[in-house]
């Protein structure tokens, strides 16, 4: 599979979060995206850092589950050391990070925790 051909992690997070929405809608439980991707311009990188923006915070939480997810291409994409960060003290606090490789393993982990909690899927 080339480089190419794997699709984005874009891609691959709108799809997750889409199926996320229409399958636990009925038990509301909700899933919201940290937009601390992307590339920016100096001046804009300053506003958002004095807004709070923190590199490596993952990409998507699910508050009722206390449940972040990192969401990364297939192929490709590496845990940078401010995720790897992030997901240590998340953890330490009790919270679940999972690192996912598109949205069929995300989908797939996520079916595993809401069955845990006793969601049917």
């Amino acid at each position: 599979m080339s480089e190419k051909s794997v699709p984005s992690e874009h891609w691959e997070q709108s799809h997750f979060v889409s199926w996320f929405r229409q399958t636990f809608s009925k038990d509301d439980v909700r899933i919201f995206a940290i937009p601390n991707g992307g590339s920016r311009g100096l001046r804009e990188g300053v506003k958002f850092k004095a807004e709070g923006v923190s590199a490596g915070v993952p990409d998507l939480f699910i508050p009722a589950w206390l449940v972040w997810v990192e969401m990364k291409r297939v192929k490709g994409g590496s845990v940078s050391k401010p995720q790897k960060d992030w997901k240590k003290y998340l953890q330490s606090l009790n919270h679940v990070v999972l690192i996912c490789r598109g949205a069929e393993d995300a989908r797939h982990k996520i079916t595993s925790i809401a069955r845990e909690r006793g969601y049917e899927i």
